[in-house]
């Protein structure tokens, strides 16, 4: 049991900042993203022995988490209100950044989680696809066009599949 424990600390300790800024911006809420750090490493406990390889045990974290963020029953309902995306007036961050924010939440799914996982989590495109469980041809694909759209909505021009929302609504 010391030697799990000892392991289980040292992934606590190397990686819970980096799953928590994960889990905030697949959540876009505090409370919501620790809940889903606590489960990921509940989780993680439990299929310890099934980690044969340290080098991988950041994308095998990262992959839980998405995974129970996308868990059938899990993800509550998000209106305006509670989006987790704060009004800039109240925002200690520039309003650059919160624009940022709220154009990135604004991005489809598909192309959101593959840019999260390259600039949050460092991941390579290889690694990505993995996690994915698609081509590195598509996480690459995706990685453009997430680029590409948030390029177009930081210069105010609207895409045709992306049109008012990510201008005028908050997501």
């Amino acid at each position: 049991m010391g030697i799990n424990q000892d392991r289980y600390t040292a992934l606590v300790n190397a990686w819970s900042a980096d799953l928590y800024r994960f889990a905030y911006w697949l959540s876009r809420d505090r409370g919501r993203a620790e809940d889903l750090v606590q489960e990921t490493f509940l989780r993680a406990w439990k299929a310890l022995p099934s980690l044969r390889d340290e080098q991988a045990a950041k994308s095998w974290l990262f992959t839980i988490l998405r995974r129970e963020f996308y868990r059938p029953g899990k993800m509550p309902p998000m209106d305006a209100e509670d989006s987790g995306v704060e009004d800039p007036a109240t925002r200690s961050d520039s309003t650059r950044d919160w624009i940022l924010r709220r154009h990135l939440h604004a991005l489809p799914k598909e192309y959101r989680e593959p840019l999260l996982l390259q600039v949050l989590g460092g991941y390579s495109c290889d690694d990505i696809a993995t996690m994915l469980d698609t081509s590195r041809a598509a996480v690459m694909t995706r990685l453009f066009r997430a680029r590409q759209k948030l390029r177009a909505a930081l210069n105010g021009e609207a895409t045709p599949e992306w049109p008012a929302r990510a201008k005028n609504e908050l997501p």
